[in-house]
């Protein structure tokens, strides 16, 4: 039986599985390496499909792959849209434009250069893929920046660079084409300049108007609430097609432009909005590099000559550099942070997509390069998630803009609270400590701590805690409700599972019990904050033992029989809080973070970490 009889014998409803249970399980796997997503997703994709011939996407599902693809790279960046908050954008708002309207145009410029000069293509093929060059990939920058945990302006320079730039540098490419298509066909350049620019002005109001009649109609009520992801679904794939009908590739400015229009609405249920549309972007995102690796064609790639991979490396150690420099030039971003963005640009599956579709066009026109603009991409493509996926978060830890141990955000500036932070600080954990009250931070501030005054889930605190810096939360004011409400808040931003709350007052009783769907874990036992508190007035302080091969956990107990076990720091540097029955893991080199009373007997200097009172 031939690959291709074996590829279509799978059907259409395996291939969806398959593509379904490769891309969510090469993210859950990268989740447990701590590997890029991104580079485990490529390599399934080549090893299913040309590598051992399983699935052929295009044999598959015909006609329909390529609106496939184009309704999920829509959907991708309408999410990415709808994460613009101007509002949040802070001190990177000049940044942006200037990557935008300096920097667009000069990546095209330089990469028309490095296309022609260095590659060898034609300048049809060069001024067309040159105008694409612009993407920088939001599919891909989105999980990198996740994984490299970035302060809040860098991250917000590629991220909205990445989101603007998508639909931007389709529409140069959609330029360029027609330029080459006016050279090719004689047709008037008049009337080809028109047409691009009503589809531009159209996909613009187009979006625009939809992210505006939708954000009245959910304001005033006038959509159910569960009806509102449907409708925002349903609005977003006209607002695609009538603006794609219009001029090609236009559709993705439109659904951008709504997706920002959204986003800066001030939507009561933006959130739930949000978080879906992520949930949906996580699986249309693995489906596509699976469906795009899938289809790579490796006798196109075997004939790409030196040349090629001359013009990748020209493109990461050159054009890079040396757009994001000059964008940047005059402005008040640090140079490390300069430094960072102009050494960072992973492309995505926009670059790849377009590039093939323009490549067909340019190769239906005679024009020979442009069979060479899909493989180009995808090489391109793959060399940068590489690259960055295992550069980004060393090079940012080397610059000092993170990449580092993620930190423990501690609400509540109790006694408790600040001898916790103490100790997780004594271990080279970042902390901070927040709390409403003034006076109540005072005992942070003597102890040398970083404090944050306000309401954690406040505006300004958004604006001002860097919470991509945190892995871990934990709520310890002496208000149940609040810390409630600050764990569920919080518990998608940093998952569930690493947002804690001190036990609430007479929550074993059915009256006062709470859904799991709201508040966090509790550990240390049934110890309320009011208990916490009190034990630290009486004289208890919060100690860190590392356990050895001579000294374990057992040991530790028997010197400590009345201490209380808070949580621990495995060998790899991972903070758990804990439930007082936990079963802890006691290889040699985890510390053990803990409750001693007063009348504790003192462990030998050796074994026990410093004890710090309240």
């Amino acid at each position: 039986m031939s690959v291709a009889a074996e590829a279509g014998a799978l059907g259409p409803a395996g291939a969806f599985a398959l593509v379904g249970a490769l891309g969510v399980g090469a993210q859950w796997l990268a989740w447990r390496l701590h590997m890029p997503a991104i580079v485990l997703m490529l390599v399934a994709g080549v090893l299913v499909g040309p590598v051992a011939g399983l699935f052929d996407p295009a044999h598959v599902f015909g006609d329909l792959m390529g609106p496939m693809i184009q309704l999920a790279v829509a959907v991708i960046l309408f999410e990415g849209g709808l994460s613009l908050d101007f509002a949040k954008l802070g001190d990177a708002r000049a940044g942006v434009r200037r990557l935008i309207y300096l920097g667009g145009p000069l990546g095209w410029l330089f990469s028309a250069l490095a296309l022609h000069y260095v590659a060898g293509l034609g300048w049809a093929g060069a001024l067309v893929f040159g105008g694409l060059m612009i993407v920088t990939g939001p599919t891909v920058i989105a999980p990198l920046l996740r994984q490299a945990r970035l302060p809040r302006r860098p991250a917000a320079l590629l991220q909205w660079e990445a989101i603007v730039g998508d639909p931007l540098g389709a529409l140069a490419a959609v330029l360029a084409f027609e330029v080459v298509l006016v050279a090719a066909t004689a047709t008037s350049p008049l009337a080809a300049v028109g047409d691009f620019a009503m589809g531009i002005a159209v996909a613009a109001l187009l979006g625009a108007a939809a992210g505006w009649a939708l954000s009245r109609g959910f304001q005033a009520g006038r959509v159910p609430e569960y009806m509102k992801v449907p409708v925002l679904f349903a609005v977003l794939l006209v607002v695609f097609a009538v603006s794609d009908a219009v001029l090609h590739e236009s559709g993705l400015l439109a659904v951008t432009v709504m997706g920002v229009w959204i986003a800066n609405a001030g939507l009561p249920s933006y959130d739930e909005l949000r978080r879906f549309k992520e949930h949906a972007t996580v699986l249309l995102v693995s489906g596509v590099f699976i469906l795009m690796a899938a289809s790579l064609d490796l006798g196109r790639l075997a004939a790409l000559d030196w040349h090629a991979w001359a013009f990748v490396a020209v493109v990461i150690l050159v054009v890079r550099p040396l757009t994001a420099t000059l964008a940047l030039a005059g402005s008040a971003v640090p140079w490390r942070e300069r430094l960072l963005i102009a050494l960072t640009a992973p492309r995505g599956i926009v670059l790849v997509a377009v590039a093939a579709l323009f490549g067909a066009r340019l190769d239906a026109l005679g024009i020979d390069d442009g069979t060479l603009l899909g493989p180009l991409a995808f090489v391109l493509v793959a060399v940068t998630v590489v690259l960055h996926g295992f550069a980004l978060k060393p090079l940012a830890r080397a610059l000092g803009l993170g990449g580092g141990m993620p930190g423990v955000l501690v609400i509540g500036a109790s006694r408790w609270g600040v001898a916790m932070a103490e100790a997780l600080a004594s271990l080279e954990l970042p902390v901070l400590v927040a709390d409403p009250n003034h006076r109540r931070l005072r005992r942070a501030r003597s102890a040398g701590l970083p404090v944050f005054m306000g309401d954690i889930l406040s505006e300004a605190a958004e604006h001002s805690v860097e919470l991509v810096a945190f892995g871990t939360a934990v709520a310890a004011t002496d208000n149940d409700a609040y810390n409630t409400l600050v764990a569920t808040d919080l518990g998608p931003e940093f998952g569930r599972d690493n947002v804690y709350q001190t036990a609430r007052e007479q929550e074993d009783k059915a009256r006062h019990a709470l859904p799991s769907t709201l508040g966090g874990r509790s550990f240390g036992g049934s110890e309320t904050a009011e208990v916490l508190e009190q034990r630290m007035i009486d004289g208890w302080t919060i100690g860190v033992t590392r356990l050895t091969e001579e000294f374990g956990y057992s040991d530790w107990r028997d010197k400590r029989p009345d201490a209380m076990l808070l949580g621990w720091i495995g060998p790899g540097g991972r903070l758990r809080f804990v439930p007082a029955d936990a079963e802890v893991k006691s290889a040699p080199g985890t510390r053990l973070i803990a409750m001693l009373p007063p009348e504790g007997p003192a462990a030998p200097p050796a074994e026990e970490g410093a004890r710090l009172p309240g």
